[in-house]
């Protein structure tokens, strides 16, 4: 538990950071996105911090809020397009950790002496990030191997982090119509599932080896594999691959090598885990993806994978395909699908949008033409009009915009565009085959069965109830109660009101009528109709202020 001071500290930080971007394009961006029906001036919100500080300031915050970044360039309806960019190269390269304090981690969990168990073991990390830092060893068997060891107190610091976020995102969601607005709910529950996921090196360890199993048709593409009686939730044993990060190759090795064939790999390797495995490494920022001496890709940091169920991967291939057919009316059907929105959205307007931004990105010259980013474009397109995209769109778009920027590298005139039609028209093939397979039609057989089993006796029973004039056909259109039971209201209330009115005029024609009881000065009898009146209006008035549901809702 933090103590108070501590806790106090992250508050300011907190505030500090907040107090800085409020003037800024950050939350312009989002407040025009809330209130879309509202026309905001262009010098209301400038741009007093670039997004390049925006990413220091984050780092300086500390890993959590790294790693908060990270998540939020998944999110085009709450940023603008130029901070979502720098976002998704965001890093955490941080100060190393001593050798001294990462040696009792290593012995700890592995419960043996590094001199035990390691023939060699380098005392200069590799790499050092907000989560673990990598180190070069050797095992006693002679093979060659990175060693990821967790940070010191580092989990105890996510804690206290998503802690002090939570509180503010509670009173948030409790009193702002923007946090309900924009989930931030839902935000910080992923955020801290994600979180979680990379602290336990264990679920790491078995994200390498799907990965590399499902990837091992293709040749030109490594995925290191764990070694699994030196890993434990906090050290990650891992085989040694010797390679350069793409943005570090030289411009001598492009011109000297055709790199188009094993780009050309990567993009159906990637293509391939979003459609047919349904699982993915979420973050193949170029940091992750390294080049071998031998020219072969090297996808490494499988904290982070995307899951994709069925039924959306079906949708993602018909998203993908009607992109490369620069299919606009195609493209917005298969987004409503996978969006949810309210029945007052204008969908024509939105499909109009779309078909116009798919159309003007099919110009695009092929090493101009960029599916992920067009992705995103869409997105915001949908927040602007109040529809809710699939979280997974957002991931597949983010995978796809790194798988951009790595093909710029490596190959900057790769057609990218024709790749991903071709290997998507394989990929149906496979698909399909797949499905077909018999193990896949056990499901289908066994409903067939039910059906061929129960449909001659349901005919039968709806052949008998024909014949005696017994069927029934239930439509529930409408609720025909609440419907008839509204009438009853409204037929009440204009009786009352007519009745208000009658009490009125009667008393107004009492009031000259001479009379021995009188009320402060005025006709007794009179003034007693007037009473009631009132009574009853106010009545009225309150049956229509407290009791009726449709007028507390719109106030």
């Amino acid at each position: 538990m933090s103590s108070i001071p501590t806790k106090f500290q992250r508050y300011v930080k907190f505030i500090g950071f907040l107090v800085k971007y409020w003037n800024s394009d950050v939350m312009g961006h989002a407040a025009s996105t809330l209130n879309s029906d509202v026309v905001h001036d262009d010098q209301s919100h400038k741009s007093y911090e670039k997004p390049e500080e925006l990413i220091e300031d984050l780092k300086d915050m500390g890993p959590t809020w790294v790693k908060l970044g990270q998540l939020l360039s998944t999110r085009p309806d709450l940023l603008p397009e130029e901070y979502l960019q720098a976002l998704s190269t965001l890093q955490d390269n941080v100060e190393q950790v001593s050798y001294s304090e990462i040696l009792p981690i290593v012995e700890e969990e592995l419960g043996v002496r590094i001199s035990k168990g390691f023939a060699s073991f380098d005392e200069m990390p590799l790499a050092s990030a907000s989560i673990g830092q990598v180190h070069k060893a050797i095992l006693r068997s002679g093979k060659e191997v990175v060693v990821k060891i967790q940070r010191p107190g580092i989990r105890q610091k996510f804690v206290e982090d998503l802690d002090t976020i939570q509180e503010i995102v509670d009173l948030a969601m409790k009193y702002s119509r923007s946090a309900r607005k924009y989930a931030l709910g839902e935000i910080l529950e992923e955020l801290r599932h994600i979180l979680l996921n990379e602290l336990d090196y264990n679920k790491e360890a078995q994200n390498l080896v799907t990965l590399g199993e499902n990837l091992r048709e293709f040749r030109g593409i490594i995925v290191p594999m764990p070694v699994p009686d030196y890993c434990t939730s906090r050290v990650l044993t891992m085989e040694y691959i010797k390679g350069r990060k793409v943005t570090e190759i030289s411009p001598l090795i492009r011109t000297e090598v055709d790199l188009r064939p094993l780009v050309d790999t990567l993009v159906e390797c990637y293509l391939k885990q979003i459609i047919i495995d349904g699982f993915a490494h979420a973050d193949p920022h170029p940091g992750n993806v390294h080049l071998t001496d031998d020219n072969m890709i090297v996808l490494m940091d499988l904290g982070m994978v995307a899951r994709f169920s069925n039924a959306v991967r079906d949708k993602m291939l018909k998203l993908l395909i009607a992109i490369g057919n620069a299919d606009g009316d195609a493209v917005a059907s298969t987004l409503l699908q996978l969006s949810a929105h309210d029945r007052e959205v204008d969908t024509d307007h939105f499909r109009r949008n779309v078909n116009r931004l798919v159309l003007d990105n099919s110009r695009y010259s092929a090493k101009e033409m960029q599916t992920g980013k067009l992705l995103i474009q869409i997105n915001q397109l949908a927040a602007e009009e109040g529809i809710k995209i699939g979280a997974e769109l957002n991931v597949v778009g983010k995978i796809l915009g790194n798988l951009d920027r790595i093909v710029a590298v490596l190959s900057p005139h790769f057609d990218l565009r024709s790749s991903i039609r071709e290997h998507l028209e394989d990929l149906l093939r496979r698909k399909l085959l797949k499905e077909l397979r018999p193990e896949n039609m056990l499901e289908a057989i066994v409903e067939l069965k039910n059906l061929g089993k129960n449909l001659p006796a349901r005919i039968n029973a709806i052949t008998e109830k024909i014949a005696n004039n017994e069927l029934e056909i239930r439509v529930n259109a409408i609720d025909e109660k609440r419907f008839t039971d509204g009438f009853q209201k409204v037929a009440n209330r204009i009786t009352l009101g007519l009745i208000i009115a009658s009490i009125i005029i009667g008393a107004a024609m009492l009031m000259r009528v001479p009379s021995t009881f009188s009320i402060l000065g005025y006709p007794g009898l009179a003034m007693l109709f007037f009473i009631t009146a009132a009574a009853a209006g106010f009545y009225l008035i309150y049956i229509i202020i407290f009791k009726d549901e449709d007028f507390r809702k719109r106030h």
